[in-house]
């Protein structure tokens, strides 16, 4: 347990931890197609996360998924009612302690972990490196088909909960995507509602009283669109156990959501390709 001033804070010194279909979830946030096995067939939390690091390796990912996984926001419910000082202190002490676990056994094969900035870069003992900026992921009306095609597929597959998830996962891609091309970093909450609020700011996009009546309601409909998608995948998407709230997605249901979804993200890069004029 960590110790602040000498007395047990009753925070463990260990990462959040990562369920299955939390796992399916990050999976499918890097661009690696997993639906959780509720019905049975899942594999085992291991397996989710070896399946996961061996993709971001081969995709040269790898400082991506650490840099999200070390991120404050995965440590909301682990911190959740301490003070911001707690908060501060508690995060920084168990990424530091959690490193140095990691550098003991990568240490044999001559290799460290090793933050910088907010960047998570694994290297030679001993070497050094500059961290480039990173470079904004295209996306397109290409990749916004693409995304929503798969999900549509896993609607006629019968695999409800994974569209949901898909669904969510394009719109959270978009949005980031439109906010780094204004040169500002999205909330790392994994929150898409914070994301969008970030994009009404960035873009300009709140409702006018110089606007006609009609579009203001349809962006207010827009608006009620991404709460819906959120709760729903909050509630009922393969990312979360069977609970009493846990909701059963009819096939016309599951339809609507990622349709829903493909329309809302096409405005956004619409918006964000009419200010790039």
């Amino acid at each position: 347990m960590l110790e602040i001033n000498g007395t047990d804070s009753g925070i463990k010194i260990s990462m959040p931890y990562l369920s299955g279909p939390t796992l399916c979830e990050i999976s499918n946030k890097f661009g690696l197609p997993v639906t959780y096995g509720w019905n049975g067939g899942a594999q085992s939390r291991w397996a989710y996360l070896d399946d996961l690091l061996a993709h971001c390796i081969q995709n040269k990912r790898e400082s991506d998924l650490l840099a999200f996984l070390f991120s404050k926001g995965q440590f909301v419910d682990k911190l959740r009612g301490q003070t911001p000082e707690v908060i501060e202190y508690a995060y920084a002490q168990i990424v530091n302690a959690v490193i140095d676990q990691i550098n003991g056994a990568l240490y044999f094969g001559g290799n460290e972990l090793v933050q910088l900035g907010k960047e998570f870069v694994i290297r030679k003992l001993g070497s050094t490196i500059s961290v480039a900026a990173p470079s904004v992921k295209t996306i397109d009306r290409s990749y916004i088909t693409d995304l929503s095609d798969r999900a549509l597929k896993d609607v006629i597959d019968g695999n409800y909960d994974s569209a949901v998830t898909k669904a969510r996962t394009l719109l959270e891609e978009v949005f980031c995507y439109v906010i780094e091309k204004k040169g500002e970093a999205p909330s790392e909450s994994g929150d898409i509602g914070k994301l969008y609020n970030q994009v009404k700011q960035l873009y300009n996009m709140h409702q006018s009283k110089d606007m006609d009546k009609r579009i203001n309601g349809l962006l207010s409909g827009l608006e009620k669109i991404l709460s819906a998608i959120a709760e729903m995948r909050n509630k009922g998407s393969d990312s979360h156990g069977v609970g009493a709230k846990r909701i059963n997605i009819a096939d016309h249901h599951a339809r609507l959501f990622v349709n829903s979804a493909m329309t809302m993200a096409d405005f956004v890069l619409a918006v964000s390709e009419k200010a790039s004029r």
